[in-house]
């Protein structure tokens, strides 16, 4: 966890509020990426990037990771866009395509910190505009993207919870596959 703690810091030197990697995930031995879009209104730079956040964005993440059988110690959580870009007491608001393209910028750093990754899971819009540089950095890296599991987006068509459980799984069938095989990543 370390690493991915100083790549935090090295963001937040920028005087940006940027949430810390949860300890209760994958770490440095994470085998699936999930990439979102931003932290939400209201986080702060205290808080982590956490399925255990009081959203219904993180309960609709943990409801889709266990029913595509994605153990929560194979996995990482990031943003697109890795600090608060929501003035505080502001509701959520679409981020701006500079903002993408700087939090674009970034990474391939964190990849690099993230050997043992076989899958990475893009979830939403903003999120999805990074495939072109997970695949630059990471060309043999299976990519799947899906729309982003915040309660706002599921509700609009049933086939929305089915089309992100059908990414975590996919990614997840990476993880058991090499487990299962005696491969180490």
């Amino acid at each position: 966890m370390a690493p991915l703690e100083r790549f935090r810091d090295a963001l937040v030197a920028d005087g940006r509020a940027v949430l810390h990697f949860d300890p209760l995930d994958g770490g440095v031995e994470a085998r699936v990426l999930i990439l979102l879009e931003t932290p939400g209104a209201g986080m702060t730079d205290d808080r982590m990037v956490s399925r255990d956040n009081p959203s219904g964005t993180s309960r609709n993440l943990v409801r889709f990771s266990e029913a595509a059988g994605l153990r929560r110690e194979d996995t990482v959580l990031w943003n697109v866009v890795p600090w608060v870009v929501h003035a505080p007491g502001t509701a959520n608001r679409p981020l701006r395509r500079r903002e993408i393209a700087e939090g674009l910028t970034m990474l391939p750093g964190l990849l690099a910190l993230l050997p043992r990754l076989r899958a990475a899971v893009l979830l939403g819009r903003p999120a999805s505009q990074a495939e072109p540089v997970v695949r630059a950095a990471r060309p043999k890296l299976p990519v799947f993207t899906a729309p982003h599991p915040s309660p706002t987006i599921v509700c609009t068509h049933p086939s929305v919870g089915e089309r992100i459980v059908a990414a975590l799984s996919a990614a997840a069938a990476l993880v058991e596959g090499n487990e299962s095989k005696g491969m180490s990543a």
